[in-house]
């Protein structure tokens, strides 16, 4: 059964361990009852870049994602230390829609589970739990400042290199736009069809 936890008066996201290392998670609040949400980087990312065209488009370009910002480094978001150590809700993210409810003009985002099943004998499966998921309630504001952290905390990992877009892991790195070397693909033409030529 779906869980909807209304209007959330905490939201946002944080990261746990090292760069390269870390596990990423959405942490909502919302009375008593909480939730964690984990989810890969890309799922992250893609969640803020979808929240700022949402904002966007319900405002009429008034709430317009930040490409460049004067000043010093903002510091990345932690999870606030009130947050229950054992939240009411804690799942896998595999699949996470947003919407607007217009008449109380608050976003709505529905996390849905993912659950991976091992059968002897047989490949992983992974299948979304839509059954379970759940359902938060923020405004424009939250969903603005949720961005800003999701884009602090994005760019606080690993830096990448600026010609394959792949994560620099200190050591030596070598990419084909780098050095020069590109893949070649050779196509095999079968004798026969030399033949008819």
């Amino acid at each position: 059964m779906s869980t909807d936890l209304g209007p959330v008066n905490i939201l946002g996201a944080d990261a746990v361990g090292e760069p390269g290392q870390r596990r990423f998670r959405l942490y909502a609040q919302a009375g008593s009852r909480s939730a964690i949400m984990w989810m890969e980087k890309e799922q992250l990312n893609t969640l803020s870049l979808a929240l700022d065209r949402a904002l966007a488009q319900l405002t009429d370009g008034k709430m317009l994602r930040p490409l460049a910002q004067v000043g010093p480094k903002p510091e990345t978001a932690e999870m606030p230390a009130s947050f229950p150590s054992r939240p009411t809700f804690e799942l896998q993210v595999g699949q996470i829609r947003i919407g607007y409810d217009q008449g109380r003009d608050l976003l709505a985002l529905i996390a849905a589970p993912i659950e991976i099943l091992l059968e002897r004998g047989q490949e992983p499966r992974a299948l979304i739990r839509e059954e379970e998921s759940i359902s938060i309630f923020f405004t424009m504001q939250q969903a603005q400042s949720l961005t800003s952290s999701i884009i602090t905390l994005v760019a606080s990992g690993r830096p990448v290199c600026p010609l394959c877009n792949r994560p620099l892991d200190g050591g030596p790195h070598a990419c084909a736009p780098q050095n020069g070397h590109k893949q070649v693909i050779q196509e095999l033409i079968e004798d026969d069809e030399l033949e008819d030529e």
